[in-house]
């Protein structure tokens, strides 16, 4: 049964009430020194240094409120960010979070990006949590995240470490991501094309690689442990994120077409498509790829990209490009 307080706004109760109904739902930091209250978090590094990154979610370009709940846009906001982190190699600690919204916004909406901020911490990365963050009115509602980790002693792993003879490989999914949001802009539109949530809703169980991803957040820590040369986070495609990788290395990348297959997608999503925020890491040859990395390819001299030896382009999501401009 709708409680009365389902009905309260952004604009009704004001931001210190809302921040009220909202800290009790953050999931809380191991590393978490002074977390919510003051002007500043105070976060442990025992490492004396730390990872930071920072990713943007917009209504339009990111998610569309039609098809997303607000636990999904938590959820995503932490995955995502998380996912940077375990690129370097190191292991999440802390979440700052930055959301502008509509004044007329629902108090329940942030109430449900707090808490699937919550079940992604839990789940993907244990003992990370929010530590602080800030709100503001926006006529779009926009979700910002810093993340924070932990080296814990090692050296970072970037991009720029792959060498020629190295093994290319992958942790977590090709092409679900981009497969599931072409079935939301195919089957979850009405009859105007505008996105419509009563069909996205049924379509569920097919579209949670995209609005609700599970990146493999240990297989950072594990890649370097292993001995991983070069690693980042599939955000925009295995094409055009594995080409950075083969540009800061100084070398090109060739795939294995039966490899790829293997995974399970359309060698072009799991090429082009974008949002899985899996790992490509790259190990020296004489090393036992570590599970859940699998082999789907080899750095080779010169530059570029090739499948079978076969050149193949770079292409994958662009924002500045690829937006239509739509909200929904």
């Amino acid at each position: 049964m709708p409680s009365p307080r389902d009905h309260d706004t952004l604009a009704s109760i004001g931001e210190s009430a809302v921040l009220l109904r909202i800290f009790p739902r953050l999931p809380g930091s191991a590393a978490g020194l002074l977390g919510p209250g003051d002007d500043a978090a105070v976060v442990a590094a025992p490492d004396g240094r730390f990872v930071v990154t920072t990713d943007m979610m917009v209504h339009g370009p990111d998610f569309r409120l039609a098809w997303s709940t607000p636990h999904d846009l938590g959820w995503k906001a932490a995955a995502s960010n998380l996912s940077d982190i375990a690129a370097m190699g190191a292991v999440p600690t802390a979440l700052v979070v930055a959301i502008a919204a509509p004044a007329d916004s629902p108090v329940t909406l942030l109430e449900g990006i707090a808490d699937g901020l919550r079940d992604a911490c839990a789940a993907l990365a244990p003992g990370c949590g929010v530590v602080g963050g800030d709100l503001s009115v926006s006529p779009t509602l926009t979700i910002a995240v810093t993340a924070f980790g932990d080296l814990e002693a090692r050296q970072p792993i970037l991009r720029s470490g792959a060498r020629v003879g190295d093994i290319v490989a992958v942790a977590g999914v090709l092409g679900e991501a981009a497969a599931a949001l072409s079935l939301l802009f195919r089957e979850a539109v009405d009859p105007l094309g505008h996105p419509d949530a009563r069909l996205a809703a049924a379509l569920r169980p097919r579209t949670a690689p995209q609005l609700a991803p599970t990146p493999p957040i240990s297989a950072g820590r594990i890649a370097a442990l292993a001995g991983a040369t070069a690693m980042l986070d599939l955000s925009d495609g295995l094409a055009i994120d594995s080409a950075r990788l083969a540009r800061a290395s100084g070398l090109g990348i060739d795939f294995d077409l039966a490899a790829l297959r293997a995974q399970g997608a359309d060698p072009a999503l799991a090429l082009g498509g974008g949002e899985d925020h899996s790992l490509l890491a790259t190990f020296p040859a004489d090393t036992a790829v570590p599970a859940p990395f699998r082999r789907i390819g080899v750095c080779v001299a010169g530059e570029g990209l090739t499948v079978d030896g076969e050149p193949h382009d770079s292409a994958g999501w662009d924002p500045y490009r690829d937006w239509s401009g739509s909200a929904g």
